[in-house]
């Protein structure tokens, strides 16, 4: 039995981006919170300088190296599918760029029977989080958040020719995506602040962890949700690794879990709680037969477009020898330098159909000619890249526990491009994409020499490289997702509540029924400054839209 030292208000399971902000909100309300992160400390110096972005994507100590299934559709590869294993989590080392998402993507959630969670509801939740520095319509962005959300500084003629470029094809200038229109191109906004990276952990949870009824344990593995009947009221955890001693805690209100669309749908599967038939096979006494957990994985598939360029400097160049050492005194004196942007400068959001209403497409544009179209891994020849990516795929998979051990990376299955449909729109996307790469402004650059070839021109031969060389966005989301009563996939209801237990809530990505239009990050934060609302028993007025 654990001592009454043990024994705290609330428990979180997982240090990053939702888990640092109910923290916050749940503490500064007078409760006791225990927070468990698997992985160490954010001391490392690559978190909080942006560029450390690609060391810490696949760094052996910061992150989850988890590794999808290969699957036919995307030519039998494995990918690796990294989140954050540090305090922060993925909000330390992911591309720190914010986006919220379209108002739609928040009145369809509504609309399948989450109620609560339309625009008008959301939108006070993204509000509060952000200390939008720049312009803004006050009535739709935060000013007093925490998190600061910034324009880029450092202005690239090649990303001016492209936004000049889309212009001429009647792709608008948008200054600010996240305003509720999204449709446009323009530079991305950022969770960096003075050159500096902002991640959940600076924001939220520094501030929090100085409260005396605030205890944080790192290098702490959840192995299991523990239940007294049908109630949660503590966790089992291991501490420092494999042979670590076992520890218990206890949750007089409430075990909530942060910790991600992988990990999260893991530990409740490793309690008892998922679908009876993986369960049984692993051996795991089944608490409650819940189809949902584990399924509904959906990730965006993206892929990444190379150009070759002459007679211009571009971050291939200026990464290397005396022009990086440059770039290091600029950010050592606070100015504009390549080591405080974001991977990914320039954002354009459009439509692969005129027919739709919304923008389906995100494209990213860097002025950096990566090998094998993968960021991080910087080409010899100056060059530019454009990313793109359908943000509502219909494609979906699963994650499940391959054993009963926690330590165990589970079978992770995202299912890239089964559905036709997402196939067609990534063709359109790359004929797209081709287009925006060859306007006018780009063509005194332009070499000729390309990924995809050239010499690639059908559909066929274009989605047979898509599926060859597309990769990740790691943006995984909706393993444990909201749904109403009779919904057979449902895991947990509107107010986040795990079904047929008391006291177990999740609250990060996992909940999220579709994808937002755009990167998860943003949203995750929305979700959980709404649950510690719900956790409350507060509620912020909706919006008057």
């Amino acid at each position: 039995m654990a001592s009454k030292a043990d024994t705290f208000d609330y428990i979180v399971v997982g240090g990053g981006t939702a888990g640092s902000i109910m923290v916050n909100r749940l503490s500064a309300d007078g409760a006791s919170v225990c927070l468990l992160e698997a992985g160490p400390k954010d001391r490392h110096p690559f978190i909080h300088i942006p560029a450390g972005y690609i060391k810490n994507i696949y760094s052996p100590k910061m992150t989850w190296n988890f590794k999808s299934k290969p699957e036919l559709a995307t030519a039998n590869r494995s990918f690796p599918l990294p989140q954050g294993r540090v305090l922060g989590g993925s909000s330390s080392i992911n591309g720190l760029n914010y986006v919220r998402g379209q108002s739609a993507d928040y009145d369809n959630w509504a609309q399948m029977g989450n109620t609560g969670w339309s625009y008008g509801d959301v939108l006070p939740y993204f509000k509060r989080s952000e200390r939008r520095i720049g312009p803004g319509d006050d009535a739709v962005r935060g000013r007093d958040g925490e998190m600061p959300i910034t324009d880029l500084d450092l202005i690239h003629p090649v990303c001016e020719a492209f936004i000049k470029g889309a212009a001429q094809m009647g792709i608008p200038r948008n200054p600010d995506y996240n305003s509720g229109d999204q449709a446009g191109t323009g530079y991305f906004q950022r969770t960096i602040h003075k050159g500096y990276r902002y991640s959940a952990a600076k924001a939220f949870l520094r501030p929090a962890r100085k409260r005396p009824n605030v205890d944080i344990h790192t290098n702490a593995q959840v192995a299991e949700i523990l239940f007294e009947g049908t109630r949660a009221n503590g966790v089992r955890y291991l501490r420092d690794g494999r042979e670590g001693n076992a520890v218990e805690v206890r949750a007089r209100r409430e075990v909530i879990l942060c910790a991600g669309a992988l990990n999260t749908p893991k530990l409740l599967q490793l309690s008892g709680i998922g679908p009876a038939e993986v369960l049984g096979d692993l051996g795991i006494k089944v608490r409650v037969d819940l189809h949902g957990v584990g399924n509904n994985l959906r990730d965006h598939y993206g892929v990444r477009m190379v150009s070759t360029l002459k007679g211009v400097k571009t971050f291939n160049s200026m990464a290397r020898g005396l022009p990086l050492g440059l770039e290091v005194v600029k950010w050592l004196w606070g100015r504009p330098s390549l080591l405080s942007v974001s991977p990914s400068l320039t954002h354009l959001f459009w439509k692969s159909s005129d027919a739709l209403e919304t923008p389906d497409l995100e494209y990213v544009m860097t002025p950096a000619s990566f090998r094998e179209g993968t960021v991080g891994l910087l080409d010899n020849m100056p060059g530019m890249t454009v990313g793109v990516w359908q943000m509502r795929p219909e494609s979906h998979g699963y994650v499940r526990p391959v054993s009963r051990n926690p330590f165990d990376p589970p079978e992770i299955n995202p299912n890239y491009l089964s559905d036709p449909r997402d196939q067609q729109v990534l063709l359109r996307s790359i004929h797209l994409g081709r287009k925006l790469m060859t306007t006018a402004p780009l063509q005194p650059w332009l070499t000729g020499k390309t990924n995809p070839d050239q010499d690639l021109q059908s559909d066929d031969e274009l989605l047979d490289w898509a599926r060859r060389e597309g990769i990740t966005v790691y943006h995984m989301i909706g393993t444990a997702r909201m749904g109403p009563d009779g919904d057979p996939g449902a895991v947990v209801d509107s107010q986040l509540r795990v079904r047929g237990l008391q006291g177990l809530r999740v609250a990060d990505a996992s909940v999220m029924p579709v994808m937002p239009s755009g990167n998860t990050n943003a949203p995750v934060m929305m979700v959980a400054e709404k649950a510690a609302d719900m956790i409350l028993g507060k509620t912020l007025k909706p919006a008057d839209l």
